[in-house]
């Protein structure tokens, strides 16, 4: 599952609305807030139910007309009796004013939908016009950023250069690890949105892309020169990407220890969290929005020679040396005999 928010005026309508006529959407399931939203009425076949479209193209089209849980349980539910085909991916666009993380946090409660669906990525739309002013001002904006696995900046033709640069450094502050590209006219490739995180428990050389390119080595420098973890935010210090590196291994029970106690005092704040984890010798991958983590993922092997333990924190008001002192505090970097 793909997940693609942004702020309102974004761009998301027209993403949706052209992607839902690509060829390559034939084996994918669309849900939006209501189809009547996008212009796709002469694409219509069939309707498999009241919220459920079938378009020429093979694509469905689902409309959320109670809430995205029972959407998902009632989509799947009819690809399994055969009334919708054997799609094999679902893009959900939330709400402009979404606060993406409680739909994050539903795949990975919802036991149901946790056995069927997996989440691949979160993309966010930055509007190339009026996003440095939504940063400043809302809320909800700052947040679909933070936790993005990829952004883009629509709009980008009808702003200045230099109006894009203060942008993405803006952007940037705020998400160190996503890679950032523009599109134009939301002409977008649905390649581009998939293969965002882990497809499986097997490593591969892209293993550490959903960690940021940059933890693929230790001290390894971005692409403006910086360090990972030393850029300072210019507009808002209250949020911002921090990432730790433990080089002995963690025992499980320290770890989720010192994980459940930094949820329980600070839930609301830790926006987004995952990393790989050297438990006693074995990676383990990690990933919570808030005070909700998935299961987590033991790889088959290490994905390189390092086997350090690196965690990415997207937080709000909290400052990294006292996460690093918080799992020191609770023996997290110890070893211990437990194992997940």
């Amino acid at each position: 599952m793909t997940l693609v928010t942004g702020f309102l005026g974004s761009g998301k309508t027209t993403l949706i609305s052209k992607l839902l006529l690509h060829p390559e959407m034939r084996r994918v399931a669309v849900v939006i807030n209501e189809v009547g939203e996008i212009g796709i009425d002469h694409d219509l076949v069939t309707m498999s139910s009241e919220n459920i479209t079938l378009l020429a193209n093979g694509c469905i089209c689902c409309s959320v007309r109670t809430d995205l849980q029972e959407t998902l349980r009632d989509l799947f539910a009819q690809r399994r009796v055969g009334e919708v085909f054997d799609f094999d991916r679902v893009i959900v666009e939330t709400t402009g004013l979404a606060d993406p993380a409680p739909v994050v946090q539903t795949l990975a409660s919802d036991t149901l939908l946790e056995a069927h669906y997996r989440l691949d990525g979160l993309i966010t739309l930055v509007d190339g016009v009026h996003g440095a002013g939504q940063i400043q001002q809302q809320t909800e904006a700052i947040k679909q950023i933070a936790i993005a696995d990829k952004i883009f900046i629509t709009k980008s033709d009808l702003a200045s250069d230099g109006d894009i640069d203060i942008l993405s450094g803006l952007v940037r502050d705020l998400n160190a690890q996503a890679p950032i590209a523009f599109i134009h006219n939301g002409e977008l490739a649905p390649s581009e949105l998939i293969d965002l995180g882990l497809t499986s428990a097997r490593a591969s050389d892209n293993t550490l892309r959903f960690l940021g390119e940059s933890l693929n080595a230790t001290n390894a420098p971005q692409e403006d020169g910086r360090y990972l973890g030393q850029r300072s935010p210019s507009h808002d210090a209250s949020v911002r990407t921090q990432s730790l590196r433990f080089d002995q291994p963690f025992a499980w029970a320290s770890f989720t220890a010192a994980l459940e106690l930094l949820t329980t005092l600070r839930g609301p704040d830790l926006l987004r969290m995952k990393g790989i984890v050297n438990v006693e010798g074995e990676p383990v991958v990690v990933q919570g929005v808030q005070h909700i983590f998935h299961t987590p993922v033991k790889m088959d092997r290490w994905p390189s020679d390092d086997r350090d333990s690196r965690l990415v924190f997207i937080v709000r008001h909290i400052e990294a040396d006292v996460i690093r002192q918080l799992f020191q505090a609770v023996g997290a970097v110890s070893r211990g005999k437990k194992s997940i």
